[in-house]
């Protein structure tokens, strides 16, 4: 180990059994420990497609306008000299930090890029720390897997240990709050941070991880804003760490102020930890095929599914019903009203309502003209909401739902218990490449697939520079 990669550092925990350390020491010492060989291989196929899903997403989100506002503060009294590149730029222009930032922005700038059930969205965390960090430091294939794998793992550990329903409930928006540890990681890897160096990177991005769900009630683009954030803040404890900076080793379990007390009266510290490095919790990773909020999944695969038993054209005079867990109502579940496009993707009454008319719910149907249709707003608004104790018993392990509507006197029901995309209905590689296609019908998407599904034998700058072709 290099004397310069251990500035600062008076310990290290290199030869110490990571099973006698505290929580947070214990995961640091695996994430500086991890070796590709280490990855299982469907873990491996799980963060190339993450890859080729947020790349693409990334690219199509700039052409929204808060993620150009994004770009225009990193900017901002900038050189345009820098160390990492802007996707579907030419070349380097930003600091890695704040092109992980605008990058993880666009990528979740419109709820198409991946999710998981511990209710996060890491592929626009992790993925935007790798790639700008690995581009940086001309890292390698398999060391940006490694890394990335890490950074997957840690976020939705992070997540668990905090009972994400618990943690949802009490406002928490889980992708700002434990994003950070999540780049954190990423970053830890790729630099060669020793185990003390890593945590005091976990330390310093939990210290840093913010994010509420008060966009929903005005539809504001703050969420869009979380990932970005997230990504910046864990880009920085990692330098940060590298330099010496100390930060808090008992980030996770300390009673006066550890994250996981502080975001739930429901967390399980033994969750960040159990079975690591034996159970890999990235495998259950889901693509989103609609551009909306996850939880709203099930309901669309479920809508769609009434609508081809009932047939199409639908007859909005028709009554629908939905059952809804206690979470997915009190985030979802609110009553619809023309606004924002984010406003329109986070209500379930507004999704329904368009995966029944339209019958899908792309980026299409969040427009203004759909979001103010008077045919999807009369609908949204008479659709039958009710609890359903059963579905708060599934949730957030499966993203079950039903929709039923009546036809002739008679109720058609369905019910789904894992959505398209998830780990039981699985969304592919090939699958993937074609949701991309949609979105950038000229981008190179065969030949982005290409070197995204077999990163370990290309290089970043290789990636980046075909994402650059989008537009020609």
């Amino acid at each position: 180990m290099n004397d310069d990669r251990r500035a600062g550092s008076t310990h290290t925990h290199a030869h110490t059994d990571a099973r006698t350390l505290a929580p947070t020491r214990e995961l640091a010492a695996w994430i500086s420990g991890l070796k590709y060989e280490d990855i299982p291989q469907r873990t491996r196929e799980v963060v190339r497609i993450a890859i080729l899903d947020t790349v693409g997403c990334s690219i199509y989100g700039f052409g929204t306008p808060w993620a150009a506002m994004m770009l225009k503060w990193a900017r901002a009294g900038g050189s345009g000299n820098g160390d990492a590149t802007v996707w579907g730029e030419n070349s380097p222009s930003l600091r890695v930090a704040d092109a992980a930032m605008v990058n993880g922005s666009a990528a979740h700038a419109f709820e198409l890029d991946d999710y998981h059930n511990a209710k996060l969205h890491a592929g626009a965390i992790a993925v935007p720390a790798a790639l700008a960090m690995a581009e940086k430091l001309g890292a390698d294939g398999k060391a940006v897997v490694t890394a990335i794998a890490a950074g997957y793992e840690t976020m939705i550990r992070s997540s668990l240990a905090s009972n994400p329903s618990a943690t949802r409930l009490r406002g928490w928006h889980i992708t700002g709050i434990y994003g950070p540890f999540a780049a954190a990681a990423t970053c830890a890897s790729l630099m060669k941070l020793d185990a003390e160096q890593t945590a005091w990177a976990l330390g310093l991005a939990g210290t840093q991880g913010a994010g509420t769900w008060a966009f929903n009630a005005d539809g504001t683009m703050s969420k869009r804003f979380h990932a970005g954030k997230a990504v910046h803040s864990g880009v920085l404890a990692a330098e940060l760490a590298a330099m010496g900076y100390t930060g808090p080793t008992q980030i996770y379990e300390s009673e006066d102020g550890g994250v996981l007390k502080a975001h739930s009266d429901a967390s399980d510290v033994s969750l960040l930890t159990l079975d690591l490095g034996r159970v890999w919790h990235t495998d259950t990773n889901s693509i989103k095929p609609y551009s909306c909020c996850g939880s709203t999944h099930a309901y669309i695969d479920a809508a769609l599914a009434v609508r081809k038993k009932i047939g199409a054209p639908w007859n909005s005079k028709q009554r629908v019903k939905v059952g809804l867990s206690k979470v997915v109502d009190v985030q979802c579940g609110f009553d619809y009203a023309p606004g924002s496009a984010l406003n329109a993707q986070m209500s379930l009454r507004y999704v329904i309502a368009a995966a029944l008319v339209d019958g899908q719910v792309l980026p299409p149907q969040f427009t203004s003209e759909r979001m103010n249709d008077p045919a999807l707003v009369g609908l949204a608004e008479q659709l039958a909401c009710e609890h359903d104790p059963k579905l708060d018993a599934l949730y957030p392990k499966h993203f079950a739902g039903w929709v039923a509507a009546e036809k002739d006197g008679q109720w058609v029901r369905q019910d789904i218990l894992n959505p398209t995309g998830s780990i039981d209905n699985p969304v592919d590689a090939a699958g993937v490449t074609e949701k991309i296609r949609g979105i950038l019908p000229s981008a190179p998407v065969d030949a982005i697939a290409k070197v995204a599904l077999d990163i370990e034998n290309h290089s970043v700058r290789e990636l980046l520079a075909l994402a650059a072709q989008h537009n020609t």
